[in-house]
């Protein structure tokens, strides 16, 4: 059996302003595509043959986004795995092994980032029956992309030996990893035949990993351990205990095992891969024009060469300019030269030590109840466009600091209003004062949408009590 483990905590920082931390790359269809890149892994996985219902790992704040993508796709889960703090890919896979292994079985685990992009889904899941075959046989396998151009994003592995009898099944040992090169070593690299991109994949059965990992990193193997059986059930999450995982030593995978163990195979790939990881890889997969743009979104261009131009919510127009990103979003505009692609993630660092909200959240805020999206504000006032999904409710809470006025614009809305329980239709409204325990809940059958006022002295989104909530959210 293959269960496969998808890696869901990253923020994709290097793709600001479209990715951010609470609504980050793999949960968005990227360049117009129908099912985002968290969707699109979950159905390739499908293709792959004796694969079982996933383990997900992910960040705690993405949980309602992930389930709701699951479900909207129809693909079940084995466990979606809650980290309070980001620790890299090698706690992430560990917790996910120890998950693995708890009913007593040792199945082969197929290790896959949520946000990657490939194009045949076919030869990769030839591959990774390939990789099946070596992961029985004891072997920790990495799978490497072959390069088409020297890349400096992307960290680089050098081919052995063939792993295999006769150089059966295309797989080589482990000769060295190295790090992002500059640009000549990449082209030396790539001049070579002798070097493979890392792709961040990997096989390998669960007793394998977790004794490789007792062995050249125990104190992550103990710390994993505890946070694993400290975890507690909340709704379909486990959520592991904050204390001990955050305390687990930080490391990927490639540091802690796979550039010391002897384990190590590497099958080399040709799928059409990309990382997604920064606004030039995106360019480089996309359909370009005669000039070598890159276009999405109502964009007219003049006189424009080597390009990435992306519009979410107007025109954009450009004129004689070479070698650059343009990305327009509703609340940020980002302009990069194309060779700084890799530093986007430099200014998303300054807006945070600035306490700016564009480094975390859209204007269009995503909840498990439905979303909201901040209209207009200013000194004392706020309005919203709420939308609230056919059967959910929002919380049952109180504001200290600001009252709220809501406008029904479609559906039916249940309002519970400290005592009172009434409905409202479109056109109607209501007044909740400050201090008042409210809730709003939509009993039909089609989205509600409402319009809400807000006044006071502070608006911010944590002047929240909440006294019930079915999405377990009391703490927050």
């Amino acid at each position: 059996m293959i269960i496969p483990v998808v890696l869901s905590g990253g923020v994709g920082s290097r793709l600001w302003p479209l990715s951010r931390e609470h609504f980050p790359k793999q949960l968005m269809a990227i360049g117009g595509e129908d099912f985002s890149l968290f969707q699109k892994t979950l159905l390739r996985l499908g293709s792959v043959s004796g694969a079982a219902p996933p383990i997900i790992v992910c960040n705690d704040s993405h949980r309602f986004m992930i389930a709701a993508q699951m479900q909207a796709v129809e693909v079940e889960h084995r466990s979606i795995i809650l980290e309070p703090v980001g620790r890299n890919t090698c706690p992430a896979i560990a917790v996910a092994a120890l998950d693995a292994v708890k009913s007593g079985s040792d199945p082969v685990l197929l290790v896959v980032p949520a946000d990657h992009l490939i194009r045949n889904a076919d030869l990769f899941a030839s591959a990774v029956q390939i990789g099946n075959e070596y992961a029985l046989g004891g072997k920790i396998i990495t799978f490497g992309i072959v390069p088409d151009r020297p890349e400096t994003g992307y960290g680089y592995i050098k081919k052995g030996g063939c792993a295999g009898e006769s150089g059966e099944n295309g797989a080589f040992q482990v000769c060295e990893f190295t790090e992002k090169p500059d640009l000549e070593k990449a082209s030396a690299y790539l001049e070579s035949h002798e070097y493979l991109w890392n792709s961040g994949m990997f096989m390998f059965q669960a007793s394998v990993f977790l004794d490789e990992l007792n062995r050249f990193a125990p104190g992550i193997l103990d710390a994993c351990r505890q946070a694993y059986d400290g975890a507690r059930r909340d709704l379909d999450f486990i959520r592991l205990d904050e204390k001990t995982f955050s305390a687990c030593p930080n490391d990927s995978i490639d540091y802690a095992i796979l550039e010391k163990t002897s384990r190590a195979v590497v099958i080399p790939l040709d799928i059409g891969w990309s990382d997604l990881g920064s606004w030039t890889s995106l360019r480089d997969v996309c359909t370009k024009d005669e000039h070598g743009n890159g276009t999405c979104g109502d964009v007219m261009l003049e006189d424009v060469d080597n390009c990435y131009i992306h519009s979410e919510n107007r025109l954009v127009a450009a004129l004689g300019i070479r070698d650059q990103i343009v990305i327009e979003t509703k609340d940020a505009v980002l302009v990069a030269s194309t060779d700084r692609a890799q530093d986007v993630k430099l200014l998303v660092n300054r807006l945070k030590n600035q306490m700016r909200e564009e480094a975390l959240t859209h204007l269009l805020t995503y909840r498990p109840w439905g979303s909201y999206e901040n209209i207009d504000m200013g000194d004392r006032f706020k309005v919203k466009r709420i939308t609230v999904n056919p059967g959910a409710a929002l919380s049952f809470q109180m504001h200290y600091h600001r009252a709220e006025h809501w406008v029904v614009v479609k559906g039916t809305a249940r309002i519970t209003r400290g005592e009172e329980v009434f409905l409202l239709n479109e056109d109607q409204s209501t007044y909740i004062s400050w201090g008042t325990k409210h809730r709003l809940e939509n009993p039909g059958k089609i989205p509600l949408e409402l319009i809400e006022v807000q006044t006071g002295s502070y608006l911010g989104e944590d002047d929240i009590c909440r006294f019930e909530d079915i999405y377990g959210r009391l703490d927050g």
